[in-house]
């Protein structure tokens, strides 16, 4: 235990001397702005001089009305979602910088029908994330179906751009194709007086590194769900809470300060979206405090959870998930986001 604490400090200690001791970074004005975040706000938005391929900074503008703060913000919380997904063509729908709607499918027409179905109200005016070309069908299933802010694709088909042009207002934006590794630079908050710099979270748990801790073990069809529950997870404010089934979410809790009250939004939005909770999975962003977020679980008919662990009482949880049937995996990797 000694030389483990012993060998923890050391490597923290490493990782303090990874940072400069003074920091410089420089941007280009890329866009003035009527306003802010709010409209009694002055803003503008600066580029990395060169902003890498598939990101907002490096994002053209093919149409629409001025890109806002707003905009901007929350085209990169949805374009940096949809990078997670590779295997499948998927669509991340965003508002107020929090996933609304994400599914995967065999067609990127499907995952946006799926994606929408989890949130259709808050969909409406939300910015829409995909991974593959837009197509002219799901353009125009987006134009006939909803007011949307912003689309934004890695490529955008001619079909696509002649449908979105009969709506002169929506912003279409093309990305460009994805880096094919993550990029490894810093996070950036500015705080009064200061400047908080981190390593960007671009840790994605694998299958190998995933441990069953109860009787019950996830069957293979659990275990995708949970590890695509456990990707939105990452994006979604804490604390964060995402039902899954099939590939799509089915009810998401964003940015609430308890837990179990997360879990119970995602259950009211799945019942004001029409669908079904039970056979779901669940995803927490962080490990739960306390046995109530998964008894909230159970009462809701969720059937597997994926969470970090390190509670003082997983214990308690652990036996709470095993007397509810509940199959539970730990990912050892906490995914806070504020």
């Amino acid at each position: 235990g000694a030389i483990a604490n012993y060998l923890g400090t050391i490597q923290a200690d490493k990782s303090k001397a990874a940072f400069p001791r003074t920091f410089n970074s420089q941007f280009q004005l890329k866009q003035a702005m009527r306003y802010g975040e709010n409209p009694h706000q002055k803003a503008a938005f600066y580029v990395e001089k060169q902003a890498e391929t598939g990101s907002i900074g490096a994002a053209t503008q093919l149409q629409g009305k001025e890109l806002s703060y707003n905009n901007i913000a929350d085209t990169d919380a949805a374009l940096e979602c949809v990078k997670v997904f590779n295997d499948k063509p998927a669509c991340v729908i965003v508002k107020h910088a929090n996933p609304c709607g994400v599914a995967t499918a065999d067609d990127l027409l499907t995952a946006y029908e799926l994606a929408y179905q989890t949130d259709p109200t808050s969909a409406f005016g939300g910015i829409i994330a995909f991974n593959r070309e837009l197509d002219g069908k799901t353009a125009q299933a987006i134009i006939d179906r909803q007011f949307v802010e912003v689309i934004i694709a890695p490529k955008i088909s001619d079909a696509a751009k002649a449908v979105v042009a009969g709506k002169a207002n929506v912003r279409l934006l093309c990305s460009g194709d994805f880096p094919t590794t993550p990029a490894t630079d810093f996070d950036f908050k500015r705080v009064t007086g200061g400047l908080l710099v981190q390593d960007r979270d671009i840790q994605i748990v694998s299958e190998a590194e995933l441990k069953v801790v109860t009787k019950l073990q996830p069957t293979q069809e659990q275990l995708a769900d949970l590890l695509f529950a456990w990707r939105v997870a990452k994006f979604v404010k804490s604390n964060a809470i995402v039902y899954a089934k099939n590939q799509q979410t089915v009810g998401i809790g964003a940015g609430q300060m308890s837990r179990v009250v997360s879990s119970r939004i995602a259950g009211i939005k799945a019942n004001d979206a029409g669908l079904t909770v039970p056979g779901a999975v669940m995803a927490s962003d962080a490990f739960f405090p306390f046995r109530d977020g998964l008894d909230a679980a159970a009462e809701a008919g969720i059937s597997a959870v994926i969470q970090p662990g390190g509670s003082m009482r997983d214990d308690e949880v652990i036996a709470a998930a095993d007397e509810h049937g509940i199959a539970m995996i730990f990912t050892g990797m906490r995914h806070f986001r504020h």
